[in-house]
């Protein structure tokens, strides 16, 4: 890895104040993920990075909605692995489908995420992706915030595989 890569997801992406985290939690630091997202080129490498944590035998990509989806559009690139766009409840109108891209019944799917706090959302989707047909057993995400994620999601059977701990990530601050 780039060991500017670190520093340069900071700059682009961390900011300071009061945030409420979608988990309830207050935070005095913020990863603003549509700030790396939406640079091609840093999403590029950060994506280039995360394709060497994916689990061999898996089949498609999920990208959760909404930050999951362009990481997992581009990390669909650099693999040419097929990518599902996951709601974050089934959609009550023409395809009521949970997930767009394909079927994916019986496929081993690998959980795309961008920043992960408490893992609650993960575990919502991953649950209806189960009861669907689909095995899924791993998460990968871009930014681990260290709030007990990893923890949730072993509770599951869900082995989350973070390109940066949020830890990691203040030393460059």
């Amino acid at each position: 890895m780039d060991p500017t890569l670190p520093q340069r997801v900071v700059k682009s992406a961390l900011l300071r104040g009061t945030f409420t985290l979608r988990s309830g939690a207050v935070s005095n630091v913020y990863f603003d993920k549509y700030r790396f997202e939406s640079d091609p080129a840093l999403l590029r490498e950060i994506t280039a990075e995360l394709a060497k944590r994916i689990p061999a035998g898996t089949d498609w990509l999920a990208g959760l909605e909404m930050g999951g989806i362009p990481v997992a559009t581009m990390l669909g690139q650099h693999t040419g692995l097929p990518v599902l766009f996951v709601r974050k409840k089934a959609k009550d109108y023409g395809t009521c489908r949970l997930a767009e891209g394909g079927e994916f019944e019986g496929k081993r799917l690998l959980v795309v995420e961008d920043v992960v706090t408490s893992g609650g959302q993960i575990l919502l989707s991953v649950a209806e992706l189960r009861k669907r047909g689909a095995t899924v057993t791993d998460v990968v995400c871009v930014i681990d915030r260290e709030s007990g994620g990893p923890e949730s999601l072993a509770k599951e059977g869900l082995t989350l595989h973070p390109l940066f701990r949020m830890s990691e990530l203040m030393k460059h601050a």
